[in-house]
């Protein structure tokens, strides 16, 4: 068979600045049985190209070097890229010109190969083994270390977040939108640590986010650490919260499939289709590592601290005090954990306490009006507490975040209202399990007589079809 030399790059048509481009569209499909390298693609002709509005569209092509043998494996269409305005040579200045081998230059040539925009992206469960570089041509040398092997072009577009260990991209993938979380090199635990929670037996569920890929970039102390997820639009619960009001079937919906999902992430299933899924504690739940999909059902995010517990296996890193401050649990600020699962697990149940107040808080069913959105405890302690405003306010004086009245006067609300005070309870033992609160979603939306008929069956048939877990009232 011999050995294969792959490399690839990227070509870039100049689209001035109109609202559209038309590029051409290719797909190499090597398992088909024909010796066509033609016949093999999928060339669907010219395709037109959209974006926002003011920025600019461009087309790219890919290539693979096989012993010297150039063969183009993908074209189509490529976003907004400063790199490739008023480019005449290696940018191509049309569609037609994008056609395998007829750039202007050789892409074999040395004069081609400048610096390339970004290294490549290594993906999870791909067999291709390619380098795309936006709009310049490069050698790409030997292969960056990587968890992942496989490769596919990847375009970072705006930054949509920014945390403790990094920052969050919006980017393109092959067409789709994908999350880039990069983190510095010196989070690379964190970055381990989650890649290694997504890596887990079992982590595939709709309301966890999805992993898609893994990448070190750089080297020594310039490295970055990158992980590619699902992107959603609307964003974290916090970010939606301050914008939007919940009407209640909204406010049932995203429960309902918020505490099912760190249900999942908890429980330890022996007969997994994957393999043994070990119970995860996530140690770092909060408003703003849930994000919302298009149908406004949950995703759980950010993995960096979680803990999995496997039988015979060290769960990890278990030092106690981590998270949050402000959805730190009453042991973990008095620094009195019990280093078990149980007591990890009821730790996050603390948390989801206080994420289905902030639900509740910007509810409008109730008759009464809608507060202006507050993160827990900010109405006691303001928006940056001290690890000491914290331990006063919540092991102390046992404060939590206020019930309104109001609330009181809605059935499902009623509930609600229980199943946070269960949720939060000073005891952890007493603490209700992710499972149970996902059924009082259930039992909420029965209770409410103000909800329309149709809005509680949307809900309720979620979860009629998956198995419950023992209804235990505490963990």
């Amino acid at each position: 068979t011999g050995f294969w030399f792959l490399t690839a790059s990227l070509l870039c048509a100049i689209l001035g600045r109109s609202d559209t481009q038309k590029c051409v569209h290719y797909n190499y499909n090597p398992s088909s049985s024909s010796s066509s390298l033609e016949s093999r693609g999928n060339l669907s002709g010219v395709v037109t190209c959209s974006g926002e509005k003011d920025k600019r569209l461009h087309c790219f092509a890919t290539w693979k070097n096989v012993s010297g043998v150039v063969q183009v494996v993908k074209q189509g269409c490529w976003l907004d890229d400063v790199n490739c305005y008023d480019r005449s040579s290696c940018c191509c200045d049309s569609h037609s010109t994008t056609r395998r081998g007829s750039c202007k230059k050789d892409p074999t040539s040395s004069a081609a190969r400048t610096r390339a925009c970004r290294p490549p992206l290594l993906l999870r469960d791909s067999s291709a083994s390619l380098r795309l570089f936006p709009c310049f041509l490069q050698d790409p040398g030997p292969m960056p270390p990587s968890p992942i092997l496989g490769q596919k072009p990847l375009q970072l577009l705006e930054i949509k977040a920014r945390g403790r260990f990094g920052c969050v991209w919006k980017a393109q993938l092959l067409g789709e939108y994908v999350a880039v979380k990069i983190f510095p090199i010196q989070d690379k635990q964190s970055w381990q640590n989650e890649y290694d929670i997504f890596n887990l037996n079992g982590m595939r569920h709709e309301n966890l986010l999805q992993f898609i890929g893994a990448e070190k970039r750089g080297s020594n102390m310039d490295m970055e650490l990158w992980l590619i997820t699902t992107y959603h639009e609307k964003g974290s619960l916090t970010d939606y919260l301050k914008a939007n009001v919940l009407s209640w079937s909204e406010l049932c919906l995203i429960a309902q499939s918020m505490s099912r999902g760190l249900a999942y992430l908890h429980e330890d299933i022996p007969g997994h289709k994957d393999g043994h899924k070990p119970a995860v504690a996530h140690r770092d739940f909060k408003s703003k590592n849930v994000l919302l999909k298009s149908n406004l059902t949950a995703c759980i995010a950010d993995f960096g601290l979680a803990l999995r517990f496997e039988a015979g296996k060290s769960p990890g890193d278990t030092h106690g005090q981590v998270g949050t401050r402000r959805y730190m649990a009453p042991e973990v600020l008095e620094g009195a954990i019990n280093f078990q699962r149980d007591a990890f697990l009821r730790i996050d149940m603390y948390a989801l306490g206080l994420v289905l107040w902030e639900l509740a808080s910007r509810c409008k069913a109730a008759d009464g009006p809608v507060d202006e959105y507050m993160l827990p405890f900010e109405e006691e302690i303001g928006q940056h507490p001290s690890l000491e405003d914290m331990q006063e306010v919540v092991v102390h004086k046992k404060l939590r975040p206020t019930l309104r009245e109001c609330w009181q006067k809605h059935a499902g609300l009623v509930l609600l209202c229980e199943t946070i005070e269960e949720c939060w309870d000073h005891e952890a033992e007493a603490r209700l399990s992710a499972g149970c609160v996902e059924e009082r979603v259930v039992q909420m939306q029965r209770q409410a007589s103000v909800t329309a008929p149709e809005e509680i069956v949307t809900v309720v048939t979620m979860v009629t079809n998956v198995d419950y877990p023992p209804k235990e009232s505490s963990l």
